[in-house]
């Protein structure tokens, strides 16, 4: 009884982790870029038993050897980078990326890098009075961006800065230019992108970013990419990419989770039911 009691504890906690992800995914159907979360799963320790002789009789096909199991854990959540769709939308600073790629913007004031497959992006005034290209939530995006130096003109990390009384024009292959009222264009750069080879590694954060974490070398995790045919990224002005999220495979998974977890839980009541009757007994 106490190892049926056990045995749901833990299923029950295991699943009700996965459901709260389901929930997640499903909250963020309708949200841009959005990857959905997946999980694994791992069995605890099993037990192999050994039944008495005497349980051995004439008749019996089924070996007196068996695996007693102690339920599943939770192991670790990571996105699923499949593609999403795309709209599209006509709004110069929205971007979308066709291929395995992530936008990088600045996560904060202290060079904290952040990455998001979200290109619902606006324009906004930065703390020097300069109009840059920024997510949502205020980000700067990120690009190879020309800054002067005695030198000569020399590309560069940097927030893209869009002059006034320019309009935007982003190439396929990720190219900035500014474009003017009387036609001509300027340079502001090329878009910082770069693909996941280790998608798993990558930790969800605030407002639909990615960051990798501080024990982990970001150059196992992220290479640089630049768009084009031979990366197979793409870069699409006036589009947003959905999120990924089937609502259907995630409405039929939540069915099986839940009827998993009540059966779990019937197997605590009954297995406690038994310990109460086996208290209860007297000689």
């Amino acid at each position: 009884m106490n190892n049926s009691i056990i045995n749901a504890t833990v299923s029950m906690n295991a699943l009700q982790q996965r459901l709260d992800l389901l929930a997640e995914n499903m909250a963020n159907i309708n949200t841009a870029g959005y990857k959905r979360k997946q999980a694994s799963f791992q069995d605890l320790l099993t037990n192999a038993k050994q039944q008495p002789e005497a349980f051995l009789r004439d008749g019996r096909v089924s070996p007196l050897g068996y695996n007693q199991g102690w339920g599943a854990r939770f192991i670790q959540q990571g996105p699923d980078m499949t593609q999403g769709a795309l709209k599209q939308t006509g709004t110069s600073t929205d971007l979308a990326l066709d291929g395995n790629a992530l936008f990088v913007v600045a996560a904060d004031d202290n060079g904290g890098i952040g990455y998001t497959r979200s290109g619902a992006f606006q324009l906004t005034v930065n703390g020097e009075g300069d109009t840059i290209l920024a997510t949502e939530a205020g980000y700067p995006v990120m690009g190879r961006v020309p800054v002067e130096t005695p030198n000569g003109v020399v590309l560069r990390d940097g927030p893209i800065v869009v002059p006034e009384g320019v309009s935007l024009q982003i190439s396929n292959e990720g190219v900035i230019a500014g474009v003017r009222a009387d036609g001509s264009r300027i340079q502001l750069g090329q878009l910082s992108l770069v693909q996941p080879t280790r998608p798993d590694a990558l930790v969800a954060v605030a407002d639909n970013l990615f960051a990798v974490p501080s024990d982990v070398d970001t150059a196992d995790v992220l290479t640089q990419v630049q768009a084009g045919a031979d990366s197979g990224v793409a870069v699409r002005q006036g589009y947003i990419e959905q999120s990924n999220v089937d609502i259907v495979e995630e409405m039929t998974e939540l069915l099986s989770v839940q009827r998993a977890y009540q059966l779990s839980a019937r197997a605590l009541s009954s297995a406690d039911s038994m310990a109460g009757l086996a208290n209860n007994m007297r000689a």
